[in-house]
């Protein structure tokens, strides 16, 4: 049954000019900020900030501050399903690559970073919303996130990842606001202070089916952590200016979408827990609509319920009740 799907690998640069194709979803964050009337303005001002960044993480042999500058692919991934004729649109996920100003060198960062998903939109904006719907207490369907766990391992695991990328992905998010995080002792030369968490939220949970751990770090004029979902080892797998590609492109966009946490006027203490209502925090001159997002979310879920959930449901039963053997 795994030979039932197999996996086709697409990427497009994500510079100034760059303009979504009609598969890529909409709520994604590099999405969402190349359209309207300033995407130029926003795409430039946005990569100015990750190269920015990225300088001031990598200080050492790096006096004038504009050393390296960091090169963004979108990597999109299609499912093709044996004998269905037509690929689904599965995740988009951001590569990042490194140059070397000082010795004209060009090299991999990390795959992974931004996370976009249609099933996973399936699952949080139609499948658990139609589950709770009426019920006084929220829960969680049976079997919530299996099928996207599987599909994503089976895709890491595939030789189209293996040929195309040389580690496994990293994938950086905001921390969640109902969810408290108390400082460590244990502090990493890139990454910065270790936070734990006082509980494991449902992304958590969600990307753990992915085969995804999650540890929480505060990098350096960082003024609060962010969630880096792994496999393996985080702080010896990865070469600290791979780490710093990931660090300097998601704390960029978080500060754009979630500017109440990442673009706050008061840093993290001891114990910290994010504010989404919180107004001491300034805006980016980078235009983003959270609002569309929220919206978009749903029908993005419909979407893949439509073209893939249902249309191949038996299959995909089929194939997830095997792999999980």
């Amino acid at each position: 049954m795994k030979t039932d799907f197999t996996f086709s690998i697409k990427s497009i640069c994500f510079d100034e000019h760059y303009s979504p194709s009609d598969k890529t979803r909409l709520t994604t964050n590099f999405a969402n900020l190349a359209r309207g009337d300033s995407r130029q303005q926003n795409l430039r001002n946005t990569l100015k900030m990750i190269n920015d960044r990225f300088n001031s993480l990598a200080h050492w042999d790096n006096p004038t501050g504009d050393r390296y500058a960091v090169e963004l692919e979108i990597v999109s991934v299609d499912i093709n399903i044996k004998n269905a004729g037509n690929a689904f649109p599965s995740i988009e996920v951001l590569k990042t690559n490194i140059i070397d100003r000082h010795t004209q060198e060009r090299f991999d960062g990390l795959v992974g970073n931004n996370f976009s998903s249609y099933v996973r939109d399936y699952d949080f904006s139609v499948l658990l919303l139609e589950h709770n719907k009426n019920q006084q207490q929220f829960s969680i369907p049976d079997n919530f996130g299996e099928l996207h766990g599987r599909l994503f391992q089976h895709f890491v695991n595939s030789a189209a990842y293996k040929t195309n990328f040389k580690k496994l992905p990293v994938i950086c998010l905001s921390v969640s606001d109902n969810k408290i995080y108390q400082r460590s002792a244990n502090h990493h030369p890139v990454l910065g202070i270790e936070y734990l968490a006082n509980e494991s939220s449902l992304t958590e949970q969600y990307f753990s089916k992915m085969g995804l751990k999650v540890r929480y770090f505060m990098p350096e004029s960082c003024v609060a952590p962010l969630a880096f979902y792994f496999f393996g080892d985080l702080l010896n797998d990865y070469s600290n200016l791979e780490l710093i590609s990931t660090i300097s492109t998601m704390e960029t966009f978080q500060k754009i979408y979630r500017p109440e946490i990442y673009n706050a006027h008061a840093v993290a203490g001891l114990r910290y827990q994010p504010d989404l209502k919180s107004q001491q925090h300034s805006l980016t001159k980078i235009v983003y609509d959270r609002e569309e997002r929220s919206k978009l979310a749903i029908l993005q879920g419909k979407f893949a319920e439509e073209q893939f959930i249902k249309p191949y449901q038996s299959l995909l039963e089929q194939w997830s009740a095997t792999y999980a053997r």
